[in-house]
This record gives C-alpha cells, sequence and structure tokens, in this order.
C-alpha cells in the first residue's frame, strides 16, 4: 500500500550513517533544514534505536518523521516553513505487512525488523498512543490524525480500538480519518468505522489499470490482494461515508499513460469519492527502487485533470489526448485554464479536509524532494507556477526521460 499520507521524504532526512557523526552541531542535508544545535537532547543513533524498537499494535502505532517533528519528539524545521495539519500513523506489527508491493519500502520480501524500515525513505518513530495523544493536544494547527493500516490479520480489529480511543480523547479537537487495506474488509467494518466515528474512509488502489495492479500488486508478487477488491471496498466506502468522505490513493507513474490514469481518477469522483494523488517516487529497499521517478510533465498534467475532475468543472469525456496518451486538451476554455492554474491549486497536496482548511493532510515533501517540489504543501509562489508551467507544456519531457519523447501540440500554449 502506497501511503503517501505517511511519507515524508526529504523532510527529515535522518539516516542511521548521518545520525552516526561525532559532530552533533553539524547540520542534517539541506533540503530538510535539520538542525542538531543546542537541543534538549540530540537525536544520535540511541534516539533513533529506541523510537525504532519494535511494539505492536493497538497500543503502539508507527508516525511518519513530520508527524514526530511536529509533536516534538525529535528536532527539526520544515522546508520554507511548511507546517503539518495531519498526523500520519501506521499499525505496526513484529510480523509487518503480509503483502508484498512491489513499489513499498514495507514489502514482505525485504528482509530486515519491520519497525526499522524506512517508508518513502524515512524511518517511522513508533510512539505509545497515549502520549501521540497527550501531544497532539498541545499543537495548535493539528486538524486530522489519520489511522493506516497494513495488511495483517488483526489491523481491522486494532483499527477499531484505536479510532475509539483517539476519537475519546481529540474528537472535539480534530477529524480522524482511515487508510484501509480492501483486503479482509467487510461491508459491515466500514459501517462500525462511520459509527465509531471516522470521517473519512480512504483506500489505496494506488494503481490506475488491472494490468498494472495485478503485476506490482497481485499474483505475480505473490500479495493476497486483487484489483475487483479495492474498487468494491471503495465503493462501499462511498456508499457510507457520504459524498467526498471517501477517497482513493492514486500513484502517477507506476507504467499507465495519462488517459489511463485520468480516466481511473472520473472513475473514482462518479462512485463519490475523491482522489488523493501520489508522484511514483522509487523506494530504497523496494523492488522497484532502480526505477525512473515518475516524470513531471506527466504529474503536472494529471494534477490539473484531478482538480477539474473533483470539483466538477470537467470530465474525462471533455478532454482530449494524443496518440500517446498525452492530455491535450482538459475540456475548458483557455480563460478558465489561465484562472485555475495561476490559483496554484490543481499543484497543492490532495487529501483530506481539516476543521479549518480545505487540506489537513498535506504531506509535505511526501512524493518528491524538496528541491522538486510535486505535491505543494503549500500555495505555489510565481516563480513555482512558473517552472510548472514549464513542466506541464513539455511533451518531449526531454530533461530527464528522453526514452518517452512525445512532441505534441497544447491547446493551452
Amino acid at each position: 500500500m502506497w501511503n503517501g499520507n505517511c511519507g515524508y521524504p526529504n523532510t527529515a532526512r535522518w539516516s542511521r550513517d548521518s545520525l552516526n557523526r561525532r559532530d552533533t552541531n553539524t547540520p542534517a542535508p539541506s533540503c530538510a533544514k535539520a538542525q542538531f544545535g543546542k537541543l534538549r537532547y540530540i537525536m544520535n543513533k540511541a534516539v533513533l534505536e529506541r523510537l525504532t524498537t519494535q511494539r505492536e499494535s493497538p497500543d503502539y502505532l508507527q508516525i511518519s518523521m513530520a508527524a514526530a517533528m511536529t509533536l516534538g519528539l525529535v528536532p527539526g524545521q520544515f522546508y520554507r516553513n511548511t507546517r503539518l495539519s495531519c498526523i500520519n500513523t501506521l499499525l505496526t506489527y513484529p510480523s509487518g505487512c503480509h503483502a508484498t508491493c512491489a513499489y513499498c519500502g514495507l514489502q514482505k520480501a525485504r528482509e530486515m525488523e519491520y519497525s526499522k524500515k524506512n517508508f518513502i525513505r524515512v524511518e517511522w518513530p513508533t510512539v505509545h498512543v497515549d502520549d501521540i495523544i497527550q501531544r497532539a493536544k498541545q499543537v495548535g494547527h493539528v486538524e486530522r490524525l489519520c489511522i493506516a493500516q497494513i495488511t495483517h490479520p488483526r489491523a481491522i480489529t486494532d483499527t477499531k480500538v484505536v479510532l475509539e480511543k483517539v476519537l475519546k480523547h481529540l474528537g472535539d479537537k480534530i477529524f480522524v480519518s482511515l487508510l484501509i487495506n480492501a483486503t479482509g474488509t467487510t461491508y459491515e467494518d466500514i459501517l462500525d468505522y462511520k459509527r465509531l466515528g471516522a470521517d473519512t474512509v480512504t483506500v489505496a488502489i494506488d494503481c490506475a489499470t488491472p494490468e498494472v495492479f495485478e503485476k506490482l500488486r497481485g499474483k505475480p508478487m505473490n500479495s493476497p490482494h486483487k484489483w475487483e477488491t479495492f474498487w468494491k471496498v471503495l465503493e462501499w466506502s462511498a456508499e457510507v461515508m457520504g459524498d467526498g468522505y471517501a477517497g482513493c490513493h492514486l500513484v502517477v507513474g507506476l507504467g499507465e499513460t495519462e488517459q489511463e490514469m485520468i480516466q481511473t481518477i472520473q472513475r473514482v469522483r462518479d462512485l463519490g469519492a475523491r482522489t488523493h494523488l501520489f508522484s511514483f517516487w522509487p523506494e530504497e529497499g523496494s523492488m522497484m527502487e532502480k526505477e525512473k521517478p515518475c516524470p513531471a510533465p506527466q504529474y503536472r498534467r494529471v494534477q490539473m485533470a484531478r482538480y477539474l475532475i473533483d470539483n466538477q468543472i470537467s470530465r474525462y469525456e471533455d478532454m482530449k489526448f494524443n496518440e500517446k496518451g498525452q492530455v491535450v486538451d482538459f475540456g475548458i476554455d483557455k480563460d478558465t485554464f489561465e484562472e485555475i492554474f495561476w490559483s496554484g491549486r490543481p499543484f497543492m497536496t490532495s487529501g483530506c479536509r481539516g476543521k479549518t482548511t480545505e487540506v489537513a493532510c498535506n504531506r509535505p515533501f511526501g512524493d518528491s524532494s524538496p528541491t522538486d517540489i510535486k505535491s505543494y504543501p503549500f500555495k505555489p509562489e510565481k516563480a513555482d507556477l512558473q517552472r510548472i508551467r514549464r513542466q506541464m507544456f513539455d511533451y518531449e519531457m526531454t530533461t530527464n526521460y528522453p526514452d518517452v519523447l512525445n512532441p505534441s501540440v497544447f491547446r493551452y500554449q
């Protein structure tokens, strides 16, 4: 399961090697802007080992490094003063995830202690649920907590335990969403999540086509997941939770065309759900660690299409594509395109809402480095949008991906 809700690749790039440095005043890599100077304690190897000691749910959860920074568990500062609005958590067990998704760092085929596996390129500290609750109460800008499942026999039952406990103590302060594993989920489970107070239920289908899904998440990977099961559970979630309160994670750049991805986004919206979009980034230790990341031009065009579809401004059927499946017409006039483009909103992180914000789950730098932002956790500035525009109009994609050349004419140039 691609849980970009929980990954922040270069937000705080603390590898075990970097934590072994003798000079603890040396700053972490510049993209993280993390300082190890005169802090209350030093984030060294011993601290990291303590935070990644294997414990298990429902008493303990793993949290993203960005969440650990936000809750004050580890020192650090976000690039461009970004603020995380959602505490992303992950169920954890000694036996780990029982699935093998080719692009995921948590896959069972990766032989190492589960709690020490990096996910979206960073370690995930293990923290007691009570500690997470108490610390979240003290952070004024946190508006959501997400509980993400892995493929494990206890995951569904433990999710309900954690959900009930978190809402008992934080229900008046934040929304709680669930990122569920469709394998093993029943309609009654979705009803239980709604009854217990979950605000949003999201299903990580990840792949845009059944062929890509089967190749990366199905039988060839010795994995239990099935394409039809994930869509059925998404349909149940949309039916039970209501329009706009069910979500679907989709990852751009796993082998699909833009047309295939956009068609799938339309299918999600027609069910009453919204798409939470991610740009593929090769995960260290995964079976796809040597693959290329998603080309920025491809992602920019899909981002625009997602925004238009989710906000019911245009539909897949209104759009036009070239012979390579690249979108060349979004089904809107030029003035509308320019207004929406320069708003910057299509290129911001798509995710669950907050109490006061359109998107609380802003996942800072969850699918790219801060030096080449794919999903902006803040409103892009003019210089950002000028760069995005160059990327969006690049159909040849010659800069990094000469093997997928396709000159074309873009309607809005």
